[in-house]
Order: structure tokens, then sequence, then C-alpha cells
């Protein structure tokens, strides 16, 4: 059987897409999607990718969203400050043993992105 080689891209909506692609450039590193062949585009480090569907009545995440995004970051703490020094809200930070810590933010739509630091 043939199987996908990694995460291509994640797609969607957005009110402002510019100003959503320089949020998340800005305060989590990642490249917009280049318009020519000039631009870098974002390149992830090789790592674990959880790909999970949830029940449609979750409550992990908010009810009228479709989607949360989940961003391995290598030192959370430092992340964490990084975030607070740019006035973005952080909560849900928790633990679970063997799995790691998270923390959760929501850019500028709403949307909810949970911050996972694996365990060593």
């Amino acid at each position: 059987m043939q199987k996908v080689q990694g995460f291509g891209g994640f797609f969607f909506r957005a009110k402002n897409p510019g100003k959503l692609a320089k949020w998340y450039q800005d305060h989590l590193g990642i490249n917009p999607a280049p318009t020519n062949m000039e631009m870098a585009p974002w390149v992830t480090e090789s790592g674990v990718t959880v790909f999970s569907p949830f029940d449609a009545d979750t409550d992990y995440f908010s009810a009228d969203k479709a989607f949360m995004l989940n961003f391995r970051v290598a030192d959370l703490d430092a992340m964490i400050t990084q975030l607070k020094s740019a006035d973005i809200e952080v909560s849900h930070e928790s633990e679970m043993e063997g799995i790691g810590r998270f923390a959760r933010i929501h850019d500028p739509e709403g949307n909810a992105i949970e911050l996972w630091e694996l365990a060593s």
C-alpha cells in the first residue's frame, strides 16, 4: 500500500488571509505560502505528527470550529514567554505523563492553537 510521506499543508478560510499569515509568521515563525520563486516555504523539522479526528460533539476545542492546530515546540516555557510578551493570551497549560506539556493560544480569528513540547 502506498502511504503519504508527511503533512504537506493546511488550508483554511480566513477573514483576512494576509494579516493572519503575517501573525503566524511574526509569532510562530511560520513562513507564508510562497507566491514566487524567491519566497521560502515553511520547512518543518521531522518529528511526530498526530492525525486525530475528534467526535463532532467534543469539548476539547470550540464547537464553532472544525479544527484545532497543534504545533510541536522545543521549549514551551520560552514560547509562552515570547507569546505573553506580545500580549497573546496563553491558557490550558497542562502535562500528560509520557506525552509532554501543552499550552493553548488563539490566532486573531479565534482558531485554537495547541503548543506541544514532547516529553523527553
